[in-house]
């Protein structure tokens, strides 16, 4: 069990929470994933660490509640446990210092974003963020990023705060604007970063993109993370999740997260089970 010792919401349905997980804190890297179940026969979700603490044992999570198991686990409070948190996984974001790196996220995707613009930072990279939402209230970790990066530019799709359209339009701006990027890193829906990878390519810009989105099991073993990069198959969760976004079949990846649609409506529509029942016992009785 793995006691939460502080969770809040930093956007609609989005919830950040800090876990007691000292072997965690003290391995992890920027990049990496952790699974986790918030009951014990419950589904096994990833999230990327977003951050940690060496000192004080924590790891950092951020959830958006679009599904049960992220719903359940938003749910819950400081002082609740979760049942099993296990990590870190995947291999670490290559960090090196490219020159000028451009880190994008779009919605949640910038908790993925964050870890990595940090340490690009760090690296000695100058360092530009572009963060994106549908609207203001979309728009998380902003302080956390300028904290960490030379420029931020929130974007949002209805124009309610900061510039008025997609990552991908502000991205542009800042090329034809003549500014030499070296590095580009997206993470966030899969067209999202799909687009990203269109507009960069023709620049010749090294880019990267997280294929945390079709991860299910995070071990290699259940074969639901295959994706198709340069010709070949790879597991994401094992291979990456990080990957050269110019070579990255995206409509082999875009038919492959669409498999569970159906499975994941039913969930969510479905009344009270075994597995929300265990849930609420868990807080209950922690």
């Amino acid at each position: 069990m793995f006691k939460i010792v502080e969770a809040r919401y930093i956007g609609p349905e989005v919830k950040l929470f800090r876990i007691l997980a000292p072997k965690i804190a003290e391995k992890r890297k920027a990049g990496q994933f952790i699974i986790l179940r918030v009951t014990n026969n419950g589904e096994r979700i990833p999230l990327t660490i977003a951050d940690s603490n060496a000192q004080d044992g924590t790891i950092t999570i951020i959830a958006q509640g679009v599904g049960r198991t992220t719903k359940l686990l938003n749910d819950l409070n400081e002082g609740d446990f979760i049942n099993d948190v296990v990590g870190p996984l995947g291999k670490a974001s290559h960090i090196e210092n490219f020159g000028t790196a451009v880190s994008i996220g779009g919605g949640v995707g910038t908790a993925i974003a964050y870890p990595t613009a940090k340490a690009l930072k760090e690296a000695g990279n100058h360092v530009i963020s572009i963060i994106g939402g549908r609207s203001k209230e979309y728009v998380i970790l902003e302080d956390e990023m300028k904290a960490v990066c030379d420029e931020v530019y929130p974007t949002t799709d209805d124009g309610s705060y900061g510039f008025h359209g997609f990552v991908t339009d502000k991205l542009k701006e800042i090329l034809d604007s003549g500014t030499k990027v070296d590095f580009v890193l997206a993470i966030g829906p899969i067209p999202m970063m799909r687009a990203i990878a269109n507009l960069t390519k023709p620049y010749g810009i090294q880019t990267v993109v997280s294929l945390n989105p079709i991860m299910v099991d995070g071990t290699g073993m259940c074969g639901g993370c295959r994706a198709v990069v340069d010709d070949k198959t790879v597991f994401v969760c094992v291979d990456g999740p990080e990957f050269d976004a110019h070579k990255v079949d995206f409509n082999i990846l875009m038919n492959r997260n669409k498999m569970y649609n159906s499975f994941e409506m039913h969930a969510k529509e479905g009344t009270l089970c075994n597995l929300d029942k265990m849930a609420l016992n868990i807080k209950e009785n922690a």
